[in-house]
């Protein structure tokens, strides 16, 4: 049909049929808008499931292991060791790689394999230090009569059940007996074995030893190498020496897990001498772990009653007399203060 031309009638009918075609597909498309609208929104499939995480396994950047080099300090080749928390399980892993009881693990220096109360393993170990471990040697029996009140010892332990002498005082009844040398293992008084008891606590024992009767003490020495034959080694009488080279230490904790640190800084360092010699005043033992954690307690403290409070949460089996507490406290902040 061409513009301007009549629509005849089956044109009119056609398009009656295309106008009622679209009016009801109008209102059919309204009648269903409606029903959603009073029904809510059409519903949709259901969500997919997160992910699952990644197997368990190495991080992309696993933190390195800190491997450490050992040697039997009479003479061994140089073992590795690493993956070790604390004192005993360092034990573990050196007898491991030499195939020996870790029972036989008297104490460790570092960086020598003398008997060298200075290099003594405590708690922090640098992490380019080299680890020598000392192990049983000779056994001997010593008959000891106490002349005075104090024998002349200092004792520590090794952190896993040993007890041993750290440093005889010159002219004492102990230094007049030759036989008994510094780094011995104090294994039994009169027969008692000692072994796994606390440093403080043999102490104990040796001072309530009664004057002008005699007692026994069975002594085990550390294996010696040629060159360390006839030796008789005593502390000396300068300053103990830092145990830590490097910028970082490992810290072995007696409970948890050991801890990558920053070397003491000198307050630290100082406070933890000083409280090292209250002990050795008070207790009779030397113990540079134990001093470090009551300087740790303390040095934030603000009165004698919270550092008492934090030290008997840490340290409560050691039942410290008050004297004692007073004067680390008084020691603590005279570092603090530049007074010492």
């Amino acid at each position: 049909m061409q513009n301007g031309e009549a629509m005849g009638p089956q044109d009119v009918q056609a398009a009656e049929v295309v106008a009622r075609a679209t009016e009801e597909h109008k209102a059919q498309k309204a009648q269903n808008q409606h029903s959603q609208n009073q029904e809510g929104p059409e519903p949709s499939a259901p969500p997919l499931p997160p992910s699952s995480p990644p197997p368990p396994g190495p991080s992309e950047y696993p933190r390195p292991r800190l491997v450490f080099h050992t040697q039997l300090a009479h003479g061994s080749p140089t073992g590795r060791i690493h993956s070790f928390t604390n004192v005993k399980e360092l034990y573990a892993k050196i007898a491991e790689v030499f195939n020996i009881s870790a029972s036989e693990i008297l104490f460790c220096t570092l960086n020598s394999h003398k008997v060298d109360m200075q290099k003594l393993l405590g708690g922090q170990i640098g992490l380019e230090d080299f680890i020598f471990a000392h192990v049983r040697g000779e056994t001997k029996e010593v008959e000891v009569t106490k002349t005075e009140d104090a024998l002349g010892l200092t004792i520590t332990d090794n952190g896993a059940g040993y007890a041993f002498i750290k440093r005889i005082k010159e002219s004492s009844t102990i230094d007049r007996l030759k036989t008994v040398c510094v780094g011995d293992h104090i294994e039994a008084i009169n027969d008692q074995s000692i072994v796994g008891c606390r440093h403080y606590e043999v102490a104990k024992m040796l001072k309530e030893q009664p004057r002008g009767e005699p007692f026994t003490l069975r002594l085990v020495g550390p294996k010696k190498a040629f060159d360390m034959i006839g030796m008789r080694t005593r502390a000396p009488k300068s300053s103990e020496g830092k145990l830590v080279n490097g910028r970082e230490t490992l810290r072995l904790r007696s409970k948890g897990a050991a801890t990558v640190q920053e070397v003491p800084n000198e307050f630290e360092e100082r406070a933890t001498k000083k409280v090292d010699d209250l002990l050795e005043s008070y207790m009779g033992i030397r113990d540079l772990e134990l001093a470090t954690t009551i300087v740790e307690a303390g040095k934030d403290k603000k009165n004698p009653d919270d550092f008492a409070e934090a030290l008997d949460s840490v340290l409560g089996d050691f039942a410290f007399p008050d004297v004692f507490l007073f004067d680390v406290w008084g020691a603590i902040g005279d570092v603090k203060n530049g007074r010492i």
